[in-house]
Formats: structure tokens, sequence, C-alpha cells
């Protein structure tokens, strides 16, 4: 039974091998559960400041420009300099603003432009940050254990998603919006006190300035990987045509089940922390580009079920075996990601990375209200699910190097993994060289 459930259940290697995977899990974990409350309170407050709609969707507008911009350039800081110290000036970045928006909640009268400036900033630091965190990865996780990795992290996240906006709702309602700012601001002083705590990631000793240049050096190597093109294509593809959250109200209501919209918002969470939970087969898996495809074609007939079926049952069945096909989809492209990409140019990959994940919902939602806005509801939503599967199918057929990816005998793959060994036996050496050297009293 014991070895039944070892199969099964989520690969912990990573958590036993790396202490520093150790503490960007637990910071992580910490940073989403106080990220939701600003993300619940920030909405909430432009609501009741303006009461208007059209408010609140400008949030989005805000913050799409300098996610974009300092993605990229995030991507090229991350080569260029210690990962460590980005994460850590980033954290504290966005717990500064977390203060702002604790103190502009306390006046008597709040004000409004602060909160889309805040926004923006926020949207700016995440762009910076995260190809830093992702690049990371790679570094501080044995080769053979990326897909373990992925699968932990992404349980973290739907961990988070599930648990994280009904206790920000919570504190919300009962509280009010400065204790969740409150709750925010501690959040991240906690996580820059994890992450000062992590080892040095400094750059490759010949590495460049961030540049124009160097993004465009990274550019070019994504585009001579058609591999790496493929997951990129792929998760755009999927979110453009089947990401219909901005019309859940409306599929809700022609449902005649108002009653289901939360629902609706977390189906898909509580589907990819399904198959987190049980995504221990994932880590003997070397096809991991089958991953990418599969994951991606069943989110896209899921999301097509979803809009075919007049029952809200079923359509919330349908939105949850969607979220594990995206999440088995992410968990491919994580690990190729994690797999292939050469450590000097890491970070900058991880940049258009953030791009490929975060380009493709906003435009999705886009697409879903103009489709809704032209066809109905249900047809926006069954339709984009249709036309995913098939640009999946298309997409495979122009990029089959995709399909036949394997960790054991892809060229990158091979190099990346050499690189690794190599970096862990000079560290080992080095290590070995300063016990022997305290042991007889020589200097280190």
């Amino acid at each position: 039974m014991t070895s039944k459930l070892s199969a099964v259940l989520p690969d912990l290697a990573p958590w036993r091998s790396s202490r520093d995977f150790r503490l960007l899990w637990i910071q992580g974990l910490v940073t989403v559960f106080a990220s939701f409350m600003a993300l619940i309170a920030l909405p909430l407050q432009i609501m009741e400041l303006t009461g208007s709609p059209l408010a609140v969707g400008l949030m989005g507008a805000v913050e799409l420009v300098p996610l974009v911009v300092f993605g990229l350039y995030g991507g090229a800081l991350a080569d260029a300099v210690d990962r460590r110290k980005v994460i850590v000036a980033t954290e504290a970045g966005l717990g500064l603003l977390a203060l702002v928006l604790l103190l502009n909640s306390l006046l008597s009268e709040p004000l409004l432009w602060p909160l889309y400036v805040v926004a923006a900033f926020v949207s700016a630091l995440s762009g910076l940050q995260r190809p830093a965190l992702d690049s990371l990865l790679a570094r501080i996780v044995p080769h053979d254990q990326m897909t373990a990795a992925a699968a932990l992290n992404g349980l973290r996240w739907q961990m988070g998603a599930i648990a994280g906006p009904a206790l920000a709702g919570l504190v919300v309602a009962y509280a009010g919006q400065a204790t969740a700012y409150g709750v925010t601001l501690a959040g991240f002083a906690l996580s820059v006190l994890l992450c000062r705590r992590l080892s040095p990631a400094p750059p490759a000793h010949d590495a460049e300035k961030p540049s124009l240049r160097g993004i465009a050096e990274g550019a070019r190597f994504a585009w001579s990987r058609p591999v790496l093109l493929g997951t990129y294509a792929i998760d755009l593809a999927a979110m453009f045509f089947a990401f219909p959250n901005a019309i859940f109200p409306f599929l809700a209501a022609e449902l005649d089940a108002e009653w289901s919209l939360g629902l609706m918002y977390a189906a898909g969470s509580v589907g990819s922390l399904v198959l987190g939970m049980t995504s221990g087969w994932t880590a003997r898996i070397r096809q991991h580009g089958l991953l990418v495809v599969f994951g991606a074609a069943g989110w896209g007939l899921a999301i097509a079920a979803a809009g075919w079926f007049g029952n809200v049952w079923l359509v919330l069945l349908c939105l949850a075996f969607a979220g594990a096909g995206d999440m088995l989809s992410g968990l491919g492209r994580s690990t190729i990601w994690n797999q292939t990409i050469p450590e000097e140019l890491r970070g900058r990959l991880a940049g258009i990375e953030v791009l490929s994940y975060s380009v493709g919902p906003q435009l999705g939602q886009v697409r879903a209200g103009a489709m809704a806005g032209w066809t109905g509801t249900r047809a926006a939503v069954w339709s984009g699910g249709v036309a995913c599967v098939a640009a999946v199918g298309l997409l495979c057929l122009t990029l089959p190097k995709l399909l036949t990816y394997d960790a054991d005998t892809d060229e990158d793959a091979l190099r990346h993994k050499a690189a690794q060994e190599e970096r862990e036996a000079r560290a080992a050496e080095t290590r070995a060289d300063r016990e022997g050297a305290g042991a007889t009293g020589a200097p280190a």
C-alpha cells in the first residue's frame, strides 16, 4: 500500500534535497496568501470609491504594459546580477507598496489615484522578480527532479488560489481593507526574511549588463529551438482561445445559477490541486512535450464541454477537468524550460515565459467578451475550446519536435545536465577543500 501511494502522491525529492527549494516554497506560500489579501481588497476599494465597473476594469490596463516591459528587462537583469538580491529587493518593494495601500486606507477619505499607481508598480516589480524566481529553480534543484519541483510549486499555488481568496474575503468583510493591507505588509516582511536566507546566486563571470541586445539574444535562442517555441505557442493558444473567466458571471446567469459564480472561479484550481496531489507518476515521465500537448488539448476539450452542457454541475466538473489539464501542461512546460535552457540565458528566457503565460489570459478575456457579445455566452465558451484543440493540433504539425522531446536524448537537456553536474562537482570540491583546511589549521 505504501509503495502504491508513493507512486501517486507528489514526489518530495526536491524538498528533501534542496534547502533553498524549501525556503522558496515556504516563502511562496506566504506571499500567495499575503497577495490575495490585496488582490481582493484593492478592486473592492476602487468599486466603493467609484461605483464603476469600468474603473475596476482599468486595473488590468494599467498592469499590462509594466508587466510586459519589466518582465523582459527582469529576464536580462536575472542573468546579470545575483538573483537572490533581485528577489529580496523586489519583495521589499512590494512590501512598501502594501504600506502605501495601508496608509491610504487609513485616511478619512482614501484617494483613488494611488490605487492605480500601486497596481502599476506591483505589476512592474512582479515582472522584474518573476524571471529571477523562475530561473533560480534550475540552479537549486537537481536536473532529474525538475518535474517534481514544478508539481510541488503548482500545488503550493493552487492551495493558495483556493484558500487565499476565501480567507481574504472574510478578512475584508469582517475586519476591513486596512486590516487586509496590514496582513499583506506583514506577509512580505516575513518573505524578505526568508529570502535573505537563500544562498547567493551570482551570475556567470562573463555576464553582460542588461541590454536590448541581451534580450534579443535570448529571443534568438528561443526562436532557434522548436521545442521551446512549441511550449510558448501552445500556452498562448490555449489561453487566447479558451480562457473564459471574464464571462463567468454571464454564464452563471444564463444557467440560472448565479450562486455558482464563485464555484466557477474556484473549479479550475480544484482540478489543478487534485492533479498536483496525485502527480507522483509525472516524475517518471521523460517525454515532457507530450504532457504539454495532452494537457493543453485536455484543457480545450474540457472548456468546450463546459460551454456545451446546460447543467451547472456538469459545467463545474468540466471546469475542474480543465484546471487539471492546465496543470499537466504547465508541468511539462516548466520541466522543459528548466532542463534545456543554458544557465547564462535562463533569466532572459524566463522573461519571455512571463509574457507567454500572462499576455495570453489577458487577450483571452478580451476574445471571450467580444465573442460572447456576438454569438452568446455559451457559444463563446465552447467555440473557444474547440479552437484551442484545433490550434494545439496545428502547432503539433508545425513543430513536431515538441512531441518527440525526450529528456534522456535531447541535446540541450543533456548539455544542461552535464553543466549542472559540473557545477555541483566544483561546489563539492570547494567544500571539501575548506573542510580540509579547517581540519589542518591552514587558512581557508
